[in-house]
């Protein structure tokens, strides 16, 4: 009889996480709705005092030596340069890590971390994100206040949608490793008695970790790879962008207690720290020690790793760029899908790897409202945009704030860039006046009209609140436009609106020759650009703009191997 692989003395988070971690695994299995932290931060959910709590710890880290760090391996210099898009400079200090001791000391804190099984750590890996949630209210000022993001969605991105997505990636690891039984005796008939052998599988993880993070969304895009390889023994390393170190600071001192008070090495999860302009990242991708490598930012670094990492015998997984498009047909709700639109094109100033950049409409689109034509489609969208972005005091907690001069720059010049692309401009960004923070940079998303011959225009992805609506002669053009130039320069996301079966049937087939996950007829409160944990999968890893996606078990199961030992019975 087989032994699961997960076999473990007892630990008390055992049982005080079994049913959180089995009502994730059926909502995993059934890819039905689940969310395990609630993503409001009303203090009816949260606490009375959670909103204030929440804002004087973030207060209290501001100018000051970040203590939770402490014990880390370090240099005896601390660094730090990060600047909220808001304005202030925040001032946190971090110790600046001696790497190869860190390396060292992550290297021997495995084995404990190895033998105490699947089971045991996805509880305390559990345990950990509980124990994060509890810090939601400062963690959403953290992200805030390195991101740009407005309160609200730093809150919930940042907070309960990405802690749901660590869930996420601990109950889809536990699902792979226990998948592998941990002793069992094998028979092979023979004349005579059958031929027998005990053969013990042992589970062990591939090493040290790397997780570099991203300015935007610190926490919800590095969480599905640090929780990924934590769970399967790994230890972990978090490489943090030098303008967005403090969220990933607090859950790496989250971690670092948890871990000591459940009896393992806190030195299972370290965090690099570094001024801007540094090359760390690219220093760790190299170490010897380092044999997972988790990636979301700019195509450049991300190329250089699939390539000069990957090349050095890493395991490489990336979230880059790409061109996330909407295809325009018909539609019967012409107001709620302008309104769909509106929405996501607004949403952080569109800087999310999932933000529609290229909307491919045809000559004539069919409505409820009567037929329009690609020009008047064009500006009864970019009317929407400024309706919903109207109100300044309103559009700030949309919009957030810029987050750096790139994506400033091009929102800043708009009939400059129309006019270097061949494009017009059908919808210019403006400036928008934040009420509390006088020194943001907020723009509303702008729209340039290009036509479909001018590829190089809307071809290279264009990050921030700018998007393109390409003009095709007919539906037919725009699915071959959006299933060819996905697949050479890559999309996360990409949507259509059509009331013709036949047209959605077609749209289905070229996501699925380009690669990626669509969305059919979006009016209501479901938008492009956001996912679900548990049922969404994240990218797909099956076009240029990411090799993997979160989570499934391809993320997961690779970052450990199995160790078979047999002999004769």
């Amino acid at each position: 009889m087989a032994e699961t692989a997960t076999t473990h003395e007892a630990h008390p988070l055992l049982e005080t996480h079994r049913e959180l971690l089995e009502e994730a695994t059926r909502a995993l299995r059934e890819r039905s709705y689940y969310s395990r932290y609630p993503e409001s931060p009303s203090p009816r959910v949260y606490g009375e005092n959670a909103p204030q709590d929440g804002q004087l710890a973030h207060e209290s880290a501001l100018n000051s030596d970040f203590a939770g760090l402490a014990d880390q391996p370090g240099t005896g210099r601390s660094v730090g340069s990060e600047k909220s898009p808001y304005g202030p400079t925040l001032g946190v200090r971090y110790p600046e890590l001696d790497v190869d001791a860190a390396m060292t000391t992550a290297r021997a804190a495995i084995p404990a971390w190895r033998d105490a099984g699947a089971e045991v750590r996805a509880a305390v890996s559990a345990e950990i994100v509980e124990r994060i949630n509890a810090r939601s209210h400062e963690m959403a000022h953290a992200v805030m206040h390195t991101s740009g993001q407005p309160f609200v969605m730093s809150f919930q991105a940042g907070g309960p949608h990405a802690q749901d997505r660590a869930l996420e990636a601990i109950v889809v690891a536990l699902e792979e490793q226990r998948r592998v039984p941990a002793s069992v005796t094998w028979e092979k008939p023979a004349k005579g008695d059958p031929i027998r052998m005990q053969k013990d599988y042992r589970l062990v993880p591939r090493g040290v970790a790397l997780v570099i993070g991203c300015n935007t969304f610190p926490t919800w895009n590095a969480y599905p790879g640090i929780f990924a390889s934590l769970a399967t023994g790994n230890a972990v390393v978090i490489k943090p962008h030098p303008r967005a170190v403090l969220p990933l600071a607090i859950t790496a001192q989250v971690a670092r207690e948890t871990l000591a008070e459940a009896g393992f090495d806190p030195a299972l999860v370290q965090v690099a720290a570094e001024d801007d302009g540094g090359t760390l990242a690219k220093d760790l991708a190299l170490h010897p020690a380092v044999k997972i490598i988790d990636y979301t930012g700019g195509p450049g670094f991300g190329h250089w790793l699939e390539t000069e990492a990957a090349g050095a015998g890493k395991l490489v997984y990336t979230e880059k760029a790409g061109l996330n498009t909407v295809v325009v047909d018909s539609t019967d709700d012409l107001r709620g899908m302008l309104g769909n639109l509106a929405f996501s094109f607004s949403l952080y100033s569109g800087q999310m790897c999932t933000a529609p950049q290229n909307v491919y409409v045809p000559a004539t689109v069919v409505t409820d409202e009567g037929d329009l034509s690609a020009e008047d489609f064009a500006d009864r969208l970019g009317q929407a945009i400024s309706r919903f972005t109207a109100d300044d005091a309103k559009a700030v907690e949309i919009l957030g704030a810029t987050v750096n001069d790139d994506v400033r720059s091009r929102a800043t010049d708009v009939p400059a860039l129309a006019q270097r692309l061949g494009g017009r401009v059908v919808l210019d960004s403006r400036p928008v006046a934040h009420p509390s923070y006088p020194d943001a940079v907020v723009r509303t998303p702008a729209l340039i009209g290009v036509d479909a011959a001018a590829e190089a225009a809307y071809t290279q992805e264009c990050f921030g609140p700018v998007a393109f609506v390409v003009h095709t002669t007919d539906t037919a053009q725009s699915l071959e436009r959006f299933a060819r130039t996905v697949a050479e320069h890559g999309g996360m996301t990409a949507a259509v609106y059509s009331t013709d079966e036949q047209v959605l049937e077609d749209a289905r087939d070229a996501a699925a020759e380009a690669g990626v996950a669509l969305s059919e007829n979006l009016t209501g409160t479901i938008f492009v650009n956001q996912t679900a944990a548990f049922s969404d999968l994240h990218g797909t890893g099956a076009n240029p703009a990411a090799n993997a996606a979160y989570s499934d078990a391809a993320f997961v199961a690779n970052r450990f191997r199995v160790i078979t030992s047999r002999r004769h019975v």
